[in-house]
């Protein structure tokens, strides 16, 4: 859910001034800097999809977001869940490619942890190839995500529903380059990875 679902769109809560707000929105770093205390302001901050609870922001650890898994969910089959932390993980993903059954309906799904302030405008781009020609690029909005707490440790989101394209001309190898990025245009996690639209799935 992105964290501006329910804030009304003539009132941009981000520029309101400090005085109207008394120690909340200071840039980027929202209300999670609030005082964990206050009952009212912690029912506030869960309506808009905001943390309660004590952060669990690794001060050694810089990063604003971390994909923790990826995850390839098929219908009738079991998922596919790549764990990004494990080495080599991303590395095999292009050598390994996923089978995908033509026609088969297919979701994606991804963990991620966000870190320190607002994660603003998160999303997941990709540029696909076959036999080297370019087959243009997508993007799935994700939204924007507070940092995460012990209330809730992890953020997950399922991205739309795809069906696998039909087809002897449409089987075959495909090789994407696929990005996690946000609004400051940081990359939080790219990787190359491949699959095969087959007949069947064996």
């Amino acid at each position: 859910m992105d964290v501006f679902d329910s804030v009304p769109s003539s009132r941009n809560l981000l520029c309101l001034p400090n005085e109207e707000y008394p120690n909340s929105f200071r840039g980027r770093n929202l209300t999670v800097s609030l005082d964990q205390n206050d009952e009212s302001l912690n029912r506030w901050k869960a309506s808009l999809g905001l943390g309660t609870g004590k952060s669990v922001s690794d001060p050694n650890d810089p990063r604003l977001c971390i994909i923790k898994s990826l995850a390839l969910e098929v219908e009738g089959r079991p998922d596919i869940v790549i764990d990004t932390s494990a080495p080599g993980a991303l590395e095999s993903l292009k050598s390994k490619p996923f089978t995908i059954k033509e026609g088969s309906h297919y979701q994606m799904k991804a963990r991620f942890v966000v870190q320190h302030q607002v994660l603003s405008g998160l999303k997941y781009v990709q540029q696909l190839k076959r036999k080297g020609i370019p087959l243009g690029k997508d993007q799935e909005m994700i939204g924007s995500y507070s940092p995460n707490t012990e209330d809730k440790p992890v953020h997950e989101k399922k991205f739309a529903p795809e069906e696998a394209p039909s087809g002897m001309m449409a089987r075959g190898h495909y090789d994407a380059v696929s990005r996690f990025v946000d609004d400051d245009d940081v990359t939080h996690l790219k990787f190359e990875w491949s699959f095969d639209i087959t007949k069947n799935w064996n």
